[in-house]
């Protein structure tokens, strides 16, 4: 008699990326076009105190700031912590130091790279400089990094009135993050029953409740779940939205619906995009089925069934 092969680990490279897109109050405005500009700004608040970077309402009262101050581009490391493998897109690709910089005429400290050649050339009271990037553009990279710097302090903040010419009013922040996923036992077989077009969840042997996608876990209970039920293929929408905004490399024209739909003995909804049908027919209560691509992994929609909208009482407790 043989063992029985353990089951495949999956794994996936995953990478969760959007552009956030902000506009600027007066006091970000000045400090991000003061970069650029080459002059660090920070900000008094109503103690006396300077905050580099800058903020919009002071973090004791709550009241609004406005009084801009210029600072020095020198300063002192309060505290800091060495990376020796940077990542891609950090300031530097060789190792770095990360570290917070009071700088001259501030009270608070920024938070950004220090090039030194090893963790040995760091220490907290150190005192450094902003090295500036080649070309800027009114962002905080327009500080490539801090370098060591053995000259004379800076002095006092002073005064500055915050205006540039042709201001930066607005920003667009890449955010992007990649990791390797592994399912693990429960969403394991999950997906491959998808492969087969199949849904496949696990009940909790306390509550009940068919959890799908399962989570190896009822969060409820806090007991394993380990029977595997079949659910659907057909469902419920219980709730949706219609959306309007065309994501990037998302091949779907806008409008479209992304609904929550009960799967018929599923104890909670999953998500999914419903097609076949006008956006504005969608319904709370349509009756749909999943519609698969040739060689799809996963359902590509959901479409109407046909049947009659089920009834509001059906679905009310997984809405």
């Amino acid at each position: 008699m043989t063992a029985a092969s353990p089951p495949e680990i999956l794994r996936a490279p995953l990478v969760v990326e959007f552009p956030f897109t902000r506009s600027l109050g007066p006091v970000q405005s000045a400090f991000l076009t003061g970069l650029r500009e080459g002059t660090v700004l920070g900000v008094k608040t109503s103690d006396g105190k300077v905050m580099v970077p800058p903020v919009e309402y002071d973090p004791v009262t709550a009241e609004e700031i406005r009084e801009l101050v210029e600072v020095g581009a020198t300063g002192t490391v309060t505290t800091w912590a060495w990376n020796d493998r940077p990542r891609s897109q950090q300031p530097l690709d060789t190792p770095f130091a990360w570290v917070l910089v009071r700088l001259d005429g501030a009270d608070t400290a920024l938070l950004h790279a220090l090039d030194a050649p090893g963790p040995d050339a760091v220490r907290t009271g150190m005192r450094v400089r902003v090295r500036w990037a080649a070309e800027r553009t009114g962002a905080i990279t327009d500080i490539a990094c801090f370098e060591p710097y053995d000259g004379p302090a800076g002095g006092e903040a002073v005064p500055h009135d915050g205006d540039f010419a042709d201001a930066v009013t607005g920003i667009v922040a890449e955010a992007r993050l990649d990791y390797v996923y592994s399912p693990g036992r429960a969403q394991t077989a999950y997906i491959a029953a998808l492969s087969e077009r199949r849904t496949v969840g696990e009940r909790c042997p306390s509550c009940h409740k068919v959890y799908v996608p399962p989570r190896g876990a009822c969060p409820t209970c806090g007991v394993a779940t380990t029977d595997r039920v079949e659910v659907g293929p057909a469902g419920t929408v219980t709730t949706y939205c219609i959306v309007n905004i065309k994501a990037k490399n998302l091949d779907i024209e806008v409008p479209y619906v992304y609904a929550h739909i009960a799967l018929d003995g599923a104890g909670l909804a999953l998500h999914g995009r419903i097609g076949g049908i006008p956006y504005d027919q969608v319904r709370m209560g349509l009756r749909v089925e999943p519609v698969w691509t040739e060689g799809g992994r996963y359902p590509d929609h959901y479409r109407p069934t046909g049947e009659p909208d089920a009834d509001y009482d059906a679905y009310k407790e997984l809405i």
